[in-house]
């Protein structure tokens, strides 16, 4: 069909109009997107700013109305490990308030942990005897509910007395150090390991290499030595109260009713128990230190970035743990 010249210039401007409608419709869309991103993101830092701010770190004691005395109570909660919950530096913060606290008339170690590290239980431990000498007036009793085993019966073993529900487990006195051996799986896969180290002993906890029979012995020599010091401080702080029994070491577990017999626990009862009978102030004041909202989130996001470079690295494979 015959188009007259003269109406192609308008045509083509009509179109290139259009496309500069269109081609800022677009751009206008983008900038909104980016903005609306941009307005979220924002939200979502000043809520989280104001969460880090405003929510307490730790307990205030000016504000709880602690008047007159009061049984005072620190928690030892889950894995005892640095950066976790029951981290030495959380507990031996609130050890340190809760004995400092006017009003304070014992305290009380309510325990529901597994175990973890001996170097953080070790640190308590010592900072718990620290503290009894020098608030001498101020007993401290540790309470076992659920689990109060390794670790944490390392912890327990420093306070004057330790107290337990009949049925809670108790003990674990023992050292372990654990990992997996992957040789013959990568044989069979036709897996070559690359891995390369200055010292002769540098990777003698790759779980790539065969078991060598000399740095299995240097490894259970490190063991029993660490097992050795958890059973000192445990004789130690509970003193002719143990039983005669070898099986005490062994990292046998027992309820708190056989506890009782062997000389592990001194009685039984609850926190509440402990605050109402023995030391006369029923009222509990807790003196846990809670992370805020920010350290929380932080730290598992730095808990979760340091496995990964550990793993990435090879040095994560077998920790001691006292459990």
């Amino acid at each position: 069909m015959y188009q007259d010249p003269v109406d192609r210039p308008q045509s083509d401007k009509e179109w290139k109009l259009i496309e500069k409608v269109v081609g800022s419709i677009n751009t206008e869309q983008r900038r909104a997107r980016r903005w609306g991103i941009f307005f979220k993101l924002m939200t979502f830092a000043y809520l989280f700013i104001a969460l880090a701010i405003f929510a307490p770190s730790s307990i205030d004691t000016q504000d709880l109305g602690t008047d007159g005395e009061f049984t005072a109570m620190v928690e030892v909660k889950g894995v005892i490990a640095d950066g976790e919950e029951a981290s030495a530096d959380l507990i031996v913060t609130g050890l340190r308030k809760a004995f400092e606290a006017e009003g304070t008339k014992a305290v009380v170690l309510r325990i529901n942990s597994p175990g973890g590290s001996p170097v953080q239980s070790g640190y308590v431990y010592d900072e718990i005897v620290r503290l009894r000498e020098l608030h001498a007036d101020i007993p401290v009793y540790a309470v076992i509910s659920d689990l109060g085993a390794s670790g944490a019966y390392y912890i327990a073993a420093a306070a004057n007395e330790i107290y337990a529900d009949k049925a809670s487990l108790v003990g674990s006195i023992g050292v372990v150090g654990s990992g997996f051996g992957f040789v013959d799986a990568m044989d069979k896969l036709g897996i070559e390991r690359r891995q390369f180290t200055s010292g002769d002993h540098k990777a003698f906890l790759d779980p790539f290499t065969p078991l060598n029979k000399e740095e299995k012995v240097f490894w259970e020599g490190v063991l029993a030595t660490t097992h050795k010091q958890f059973i000192d401080q445990v004789k130690k702080g509970r003193g002719d109260r143990l039983a005669d029994d070898a099986k005490l070491f062994s990292g046998l577990v027992w309820t708190g009713e056989q506890a009782l017999s062997l000389g592990l626990v001194d009685g039984l009862g609850s926190t509440s128990y402990v605050a109402r009978e023995l030391v006369g102030a029923k009222k509990i004041v807790d003196f846990t230190p809670q992370p805020t909202p920010f350290e929380s989130l932080v730290g598992r996001l730095g808990a979760s970035m340091g496995k990964s470079l550990a793993t990435a690295f090879g040095v994560s494979n077998t920790p001691i743990s006292l459990k």
